[in-house]
């Protein structure tokens, strides 16, 4: 599929998207989300794709909605329902998702960095929710992972002034997992890729299928998803292999099955 929105490659086993709209500060139009959703979907049917990275380049991740769209847009227009549709199919991903971020990350792009598995920012990065601002609030998950990530008293600080924090101190929340220097972004955010593709595929999936849960259900609901995802895992070959090569004392080989 040719996509006029993003860019996308692949090295090895990590599939990586790069927002294209320099122009817009890669502000989130419904069109390039619609092309971020599919990219991913895309690499997640991949067999040979194991992680995705998702970047909007060094200098901005993305600055947040296309504000002149969202203008325009009611409770019930079709784009609206097609932006929350992609955004949904976006949060079904399976496989382990890198946002890797320079630069802004506001309003619904700080939302896109929140549903992917784990964030490695450079210094230059900054966070926000911003919506309060144009008389609205997060609608895309701004509100529920923020409370589950900083806690109710950092989202409402967050939320109701429309602050924007520094990549430390996004850091210091427990936003990102690692700040490094904007020029070692990609390559850090590469080896954190590579350090997980690496992983028996089957267990990767299982683990964020579980930890998922987690941070949505009741305890006892997780607790049990997480008890029949290790059964299960029990009777993969990937098990019966790494148990063998830590015995034999040799690098496993992980097929995903």
């Amino acid at each position: 599929m040719e996509y006029e929105c993003i860019l996308i490659e692949r090295d090895g086993p990590v599939g990586i998207i790069t927002f294209n709209r320099p122009q817009q500060l890669n502000a989130l139009s419904t069109p390039l989300i619609r092309e971020i959703c599919l990219a991913m979907e895309a690499f997640d049917q991949d067999p040979e794709t194991r992680v995705i990275i998702v970047t909007g380049g060094e200098k901005v991740f993305a600055a947040g909605a296309d504000i002149k769209e969202l203008a325009e847009a009611t409770p019930f227009s079709e784009r609206m329902q097609e932006r929350f549709a992609f955004r949904d199919r976006i949060n079904g991903i399976s496989k382990p998702v890198i946002a890797a971020v320079s630069g802004f990350a506001f309003g619904g792009a700080c939302e896109l960095a929140m549903s992917c598995d784990i964030i490695i920012a450079s210094e230059t990065a900054r966070f926000g929710q911003l919506e309060i601002n144009l008389g609205i609030i997060p609608g895309s998950g701004g509100t529920q992972r923020l409370t589950r990530t900083v806690g109710k008293y950092k989202t409402m600080e967050m939320v109701l002034t429309g602050d924007i924090i520094s990549a430390a101190e996004a850091e210091r929340r427990g936003l990102v997992n690692k700040v490094v220097p904007v020029e070692l972004l990609m390559e850090e955010a590469k080896n954190m890729a590579s350090k997980i593709a690496a992983k028996p595929p089957l267990a990767v999936k299982m683990a964020k299928e579980a930890i998922l849960k987690a941070a949505n259900a009741p305890l006892d609901e997780g607790m049990e998803f997480e008890r029949k995802s290790f059964c299960l895992l029990l009777s993969s070959e990937d098990k019966k292999e790494g148990m063998s090569a830590f015995i034999e004392k040799r690098k496993p080989e992980f097929k995903g099955k």
